[in-house]
């Protein structure tokens, strides 16, 4: 949908500042949870969430849903599963879409 909307130069160029930024945003939320800060950990969460249903990775925008869920919930256990799972599905949906574009990782 996104190469018909904006065409290929245009969504590649969409594609690749949204996975770099989902890295950054990976990295972000892995050091937000280690330092207890839910509440900022919780809003990185949420920004994964919009960049990653923007491209079309709706697996990672559901754990990153998870992640905020169990953010609100004050749920330290929950936070701690669902942010290494989110850390296990970002790294392999960047993965598979640098695959794809022969980047290599």
């Amino acid at each position: 949908m996104l190469y018909r909307q904006m065409g290929d130069t245009g969504a590649e160029t969409v594609i690749t500042r949204a996975c770099r930024e989902l890295a950054a945003r990976l990295m972000r939320c892995d050091r937000l949870w280690r330092l207890e800060d839910w509440g900022a950990a919780r809003k990185c969460a949420r920004s994964i969430i919009a960049i990653a249903e923007q491209i079309g990775m709706g697996d990672l925008a559901r754990v990153a849903r998870d992640v905020t869920i169990a953010a609100d919930q004050r749920d330290p256990i929950a936070v701690a599963a669902t942010q290494a799972r989110l850390q296990r599905v970002g790294r392999a949906s960047l993965r598979a879409v640098w695959r794809l574009r022969g980047v290599v990782v």
